[in-house]
């Protein structure tokens, strides 16, 4: 069952077949970019996921060249930068405690926020070409909102490095920071995220919520602890007259 044929206008797609629910990021103008409008559908679909008793499994991937490029900058420079902050990791909480697995299929470039999403899945499988990078303290900014996700999965070492540095990293070296579960060429990637997803697919339903409680609890409760503090740093940050320009030079280069 596709909602795709019924809304055209949709940059969120949701599909489910044996078992799988499949979440199509589909906004490729601008990178996929987490708009208002594609964050809304993507919580809409989320919850869909969570009620849909034909759906075991949920696999969140993307159209285009690029996974995700984190916040709209554009909308970013006109709307609450707090409420922003509060929306990427309401986006995270969700699939933290979506009661069925979540895998992410990695098949470009991921930044900024769009790790959040990958960091928050259960199970994340990318092609060893994807890039990473968190771009954030390019910009005179830091990953807060994000920081509840990324920073359990990541090694102390390698967070610090991503972090500090801002630089691009590859599939391969997102798997060996933890990142992401396991990077492969990308000509595997499909048969390497089918074969998650089946796996995933064999538990019961009861086994699998549970299960993801457990292993979650912690991160969870982490994120409901400092999630208005985080909110408010990175509202502190994008207010900021040095973030101001940075952003600003930013988008005139994207032009």
């Amino acid at each position: 069952m596709s909602d795709s044929a019924a809304a055209p206008d949709r940059v969120v797609h949701y599909e489910v077949s044996d078992g799988l629910a499949t979440i199509t990021l589909d906004s490729p103008h601008n990178r996929n970019a987490l708009s208002r409008q594609l964050v809304g559908e993507l919580v809409a679909a989320l919850d869909r996921a969570a009620a849909d008793d034909d759906a075991r499994v949920v696999l969140i991937r993307a159209t285009g060249t690029v996974f995700c490029s984190g916040a709209d900058l554009a909308e970013a420079a006109t709307g609450s930068m707090e409420e922003g902050a509060l929306t990427i990791i309401a986006i995270q909480r969700r699939i933290l405690t979506l009661p069925k697995p979540v895998v992410t299929r990695v098949h470009g470039a991921v930044r900024a926020g769009g790790t959040g999403i990958v960091a928050a899945s259960d199970v994340a499988i990318s092609a060893e070409e994807a890039s990473f990078a968190l771009t954030e303290v390019k910009l005179g900014l830091a990953p807060a909102a994000i920081s509840v996700t990324v920073l359990p999965r990541m090694t102390s070492r390698a967070a610090a490095l991503a972090c500090l540095g801002g630089e691009t990293f590859r599939g391969a070296d997102a798997a060996a920071y933890g990142l992401v579960t396991s990077a492969v060429p990308r000509g595997h990637l499909d048969e390497a995220v089918d074969a998650v997803c089946a796996s995933l697919g064999t538990g019961a339903a009861q086994g699998l919520r549970e299960t993801k409680a457990l292993l979650n609890r912690e991160l969870v409760e982490r994120l409901d602890a400092r999630g208005p503090e985080l909110a408010a740093l990175s509202a502190r940050l994008f207010g900021s007259e040095e973030a101001k320009e940075a952003m600003l030079a930013f988008l005139s280069r994207s032009r």
